[in-house]
């Protein structure tokens, strides 16, 4: 390895940045029926029927949860299918991003 190989090797290493991670919260709305939240917590986001009910709980109770934290790409496709879906379904449910 030249010394100019080596020089551009450790540029291109020190630019890398871990990503920005971002919490994906459903917030709680009076129209939206529980058996669909619970849907979403599963098919979307991969949440066993245990897990998911108690988090429909948390955001049906506290009037949000986190249903998970992931790099901001991940987290806008996640953003993306709840919102289709609830569109699909005619629920007002809303879902929004904050940085973790």
């Amino acid at each position: 390895m030249t010394q100019n190989e080596s020089s551009t090797l450790e540029q291109v290493s020190m630019q890398i940045q871990e990503p920005f991670y971002y919490k994906v919260i459903l917030l709680n709305d009076d129209y939206t029926t529980q058996e669909f939240v619970i849907e979403i917590l599963q098919k979307i986001f991969g949440k066993n029927f245990e897990d998911s009910l108690n988090l429909m709980l948390q955001i049906h109770h506290n009037g949000k949860g986190v249903c998970g934290i992931y790099p901001y790409d991940i987290a806008e496709t996640k953003v993306a299918q709840v919102r289709k879906k609830s569109k699909e379904q005619q629920y007002p449910l809303r879902v929004i991003l904050e940085k973790a």
